[in-house]
């Protein structure tokens, strides 16, 4: 009889959230007046989780999981509550972008569509980044989910195009191409959902929020706003990602006959490739115009799904196997939980009015900056950055007009960093736990790059944003 082994558990990195959550659960006689007890207690689960996710005793899954006993354990959250927060719409979407990316992958279509990105712009990695995010930039104005451009779009190129080069993180192989490739397409999807209205959800609720502000924000008033600050972001954030996070391969002289040689090898399109295209039209179509039928993208994800299984190209031993998907779907949406209650149960509106109070009497360049700031950092409580724009958009845009900062202005660069602040955490927004999840980039890795890249987009869309919306009249 074989004897089970029981799992190494590293209990010694239990200490830190532990500590954490516990010195926050018990100074609760000491919270701030106007929170509540149990968004105090919400707040200590949640931070301790957090850091729990950083630390890692566990893999993030199970680390989540145990979050989540203790939050109904505690009766902080009722069961009802907390299990409703695996019915979420976008947590699906992610779920549902890993199986279609499978699907590239089983069939060589995302091998093929790699093979040609290669044989056009092969000569130099950093070359190749610049492409993918030319590809994101073009689909964004018209695909207003962040998640789907990344996740059904994006990502199932780049991950077969980094094993094409023998990247991949099975082997550890991953800093060849796949690392800056992975990471660099996600700053771009983060850059391309600031630069337009409909290039990512939060931004019509944005929109919403300010005309009830009586402040009314435009498609062309957008896009023009951040033309500047996301041209700069474009040139300069891949560049300083391959300077930071540099690929081991840097150039492929001979890509483009390796290509070409490649291509003649799989010879013609097999069915199988040729279903997938179609389905992948169908769903990038449906992603474009879904609106206009009234099918959002996670039904398209779903439909996407739904033919790959009926055609044969996935079977549903493929869905079961796929690990990222599940393991993202649980974590995420114990996360996405934690943190909605902790904006239902009163904290975040706590906080946006603590803020509010606090800048009694300051200029308004100053209220702007510091408000940025905030909004920005505060994100790292966040685990949706439509929540985030639901929580604190209307509290924080009110405070900037009080203070007499220029209408648009406020509302648009509170817009701006409702994309921006993605450059945070790998649980940030919809697209970072599937590039994330993929094990390209490790943790302290997306924490760090993320850290000083945050810096920049402060910077650029700020400082040069604020004098390029000077000259173009929006104050």
């Amino acid at each position: 009889m074989t004897k089970l082994n029981i799992e190494k558990i590293n209990y010694k990195k239990f200490l830190l959230p532990l500590v954490v959550g516990l010195v926050i659960w018990f100074l609760t006689p000491f919270k701030p007046v106007g929170v509540s007890i149990v968004a105090w207690h919400m707040l200590a689960i949640f931070v301790a989780t957090i850091i729990g996710c950083i630390t890692q005793p566990l893999p993030i899954g199970a680390v989540a999981i145990l979050g989540f006993t203790v939050t109904v354990i505690t009766g902080e959250v009722k069961i009802d509550t907390a299990v409703a927060g695996f019915g979420n719409d976008s947590i699906w979407l992610i779920a549902m972008a890993f199986f279609i990316s499978r699907g590239f992958i089983k069939t060589g279509l995302g091998k093929r569509i790699a093979l040609v990105f290669v044989r056009l712009f092969g000569k130099k990695t950093l070359g190749l980044a610049y492409s993918l995010i030319g590809v994101d930039l073009i689909l964004s104005p018209a695909t207003p989910s962040n998640t789907a451009r990344a996740g059904g779009i994006m990502y199932p190129i780049i991950d077969s195009l980094s094993r094409s080069f023998g990247s991949n993180p099975e082997d550890k192989t991953e800093r060849k191409i796949g690392s800056f490739l992975t990471f660099a397409e996600f700053h771009g999807n983060t850059i391309t959902s600031a630069m337009f209205l409909t290039a990512m959800a939060g931004n019509p609720l944005a929109q919403s929020l300010a005309k009830a502000a009586h402040v009314n924000i435009s498609w062309m008033g957008w896009f023009l706003a951040a033309l500047v600050p996301g041209v700069i972001s474009l040139i300069l954030v891949p560049f300083l990602i391959y300077k930071l996070y540099p690929p081991e391969v840097k150039e492929t002289p001979n890509a483009k006959k390796w290509a070409e040689d490649q291509l003649t090898e799989m010879g013609h399109m097999s069915l199988a490739e040729r279903f997938m295209s179609v389905i992948f039209i169908i769903a990038l179509v449906l992603w474009v115009l879904g609106g206009t039928f009234k099918i959002d993208a996670t039904l398209t994800a779903f439909i996407a799904l739904s033919l790959l299984l009926l055609t044969g190209v996935l079977s549903w031993s493929d869905i079961l196997q796929e690990k990222g998907a599940w393991n993202t779907l649980t974590w995420f949406s114990i996360l996405v939980m934690m943190a909605n209650q902790l904006n239902i149960l009163g904290f975040i509106p706590w906080l946006s009015k603590t803020i509010s109070n606090s800048l009694h009497g300051l200029s308004w360049p100053i209220v702007l900056v510091v408000l940025i700031l905030f909004y920005f950092y505060s994100h790292y409580l966040f685990a949706s950055a439509t929540a985030h724009v639901s929580a604190m958009y209307t509290a924080l845009l009110g405070v900037a007009i009080a203070a007499g900062v220029p209408p648009l202005l406020g509302a648009l660069m509170l817009g701006f960093f409702g994309n921006l602040f993605a450059s945070t955490t790998h649980y940030s927004d919809g697209p970072a736990p599937i590039l994330f999840s993929s094990g390209y980039v490790l943790q302290k890795d997306w924490w760090t790059l993320n850290a000083i890249l945050g810096i920049f987009y402060l910077i650029v869309w700020l400082g040069v944003g604020t004098l390029w919306m000077k000259v173009i009249g929006i104050f």
